[in-house]
């Protein structure tokens, strides 16, 4: 690839992009890329040694080479996320079980678009060359290669089921990523993702609604569904980082991320655990998803649940240890059985597609 010199160079890479992976803009219909920005909760800096100046607007006004490499790394990573789970979600475009969930998914896919444009934007305007470098590399890495840079946006998404889990548990890890950001001591970044936020939510709102009307309609077993939660769910703990991480705490320190719930926080942040606390606000959050839609189960039939925090971890405290999704630490051969039966295989995604084939899988939703 040549040079990027300004943000119209990267727009050509990033049509280009689309093109490589196989995805018509025109599916896409008139919806227009383009930057937005929202309101900042505060135009001061509102945590951290810097706590009480003016956010800044220019990276020249960040004090040091560090903040400025860590706060870069914020936005590449961001950014990462968004160009990959479209990679991972455009096979499904022509599996829609309806029309609205097809406009749903494009929906969904042409803001996920939107949101790494936004990083890109960032990148390319505020980071000169190692920005626009890397706003370049987030359009060469490819997730079904692999080569996305959080575990998590590397998975399949082979099926309906998959997106509806996936838009359910990992878009809400977004949702947490995008709200710590959102307060920000770098302005055009807080900026930008108060805007990605108001999109987000209807992320969630599909899989939400999704999962709901998997389960009003009764047909795909619930022991299948199961293991969907414990595949999203178990890799969306590795999207909170790792206990005790350095990196967080910089971050913290320097205002360029806050805590989920810095805006009503009455206690000093602890800065050793900053991961680990915004991972229990998760888990409160998803324990209430999913009695919700234990509601929709008739009695007398297994509820939903998540896996527990140790199972099938790839990084952390836990990675690669033997714990059941119960927590119950196995032997490793016990454990190499104990995954084939907790997560999806081969067989459950027939199943799936043989159940697919009929319409009645998932309520139907009728467009207006």
């Amino acid at each position: 690839m040549a040079k990027i010199s300004t943000f119209d160079d990267w727009i050509d890479y990033f049509r280009q992009w689309q093109k490589d992976i196989g995805y018509d803009p025109a599916v896409l219909g008139d919806y227009k890329f383009e930057t937005k920005l929202g309101e900042l909760h505060s135009p001061e800096i509102e945590f951290g040694d810097f706590k009480g100046q003016r956010k800044w607007e220019r990276v020249g006004q960040i004090p040091n080479q560090s903040i400025r490499d860590a706060l870069m790394n914020l936005i590449v990573y961001q950014g990462d996320t968004e160009f990959a789970s479209v990679e991972q979600q455009k096979n499904l475009l022509e599996t829609a079980p309806t029309e609205y969930d097809r406009q749903a998914l494009t929906r969904v896919n042409s803001e996920e678009m939107r949101h790494g444009w936004q990083m890109c934007y960032l990148l390319v305007n505020y980071f000169g060359d190692s920005g626009k470098l890397e706003a370049r590399k987030l359009l060469e890495r490819r997730a079904f290669k692999g080569d996305r840079l959080l575990g998590s946006f590397n998975a399949p998404v082979n099926n309906w089921l998959d997106f509806f889990t996936y838009t359910e548990f990992v878009d809400r890890d977004g949702k947490f990523q995008l709200t710590m950001l959102s307060h920000s001591s770098f302005a055009p970044l807080a900026e930008s993702v108060t805007a990605m936020l108001k999109e987000e939510f209807f992320h969630m709102f599909t899989g939400h609604t999704g999962l709901t009307r998997i389960l009003r309609a009764g047909k795909v077993p619930l022991p299948v569904m199961q293991k969907y939660f414990n595949k999203w769910l178990s890799t969306a703990y590795d999207l909170f980082g790792t206990n005790h991480s350095s990196s967080a705490n910089w971050a913290y320190v320097w205002g360029l991320k806050g805590r989920f719930d810095e805006h009503e926080a009455k206690i000093p942040a602890d800065k050793e655990k900053l991961n680990d606390l915004a991972r229990d606000h998760y888990l409160a959050e998803g324990a209430k998803l999913i009695d919700q839609l234990n509601q929709f189960i008739p009695e007398g039939q297994p509820k939903l649940y998540a896996p527990d925090l140790k199972f099938n971890r790839s990084i952390g405290e836990h990675v690669g240890k033997p714990y059941s999704v119960a927590g119950e630490l196995l032997s490793p051969e016990a454990y190499k059985k104990h995954l084939t039966e907790v997560l999806p295989t081969a067989e459950d995604e027939q199943l799936l597609n043989d159940l697919f084939k009929e319409k009645d899988w998932v309520i139907q939703v009728q467009m207006n």
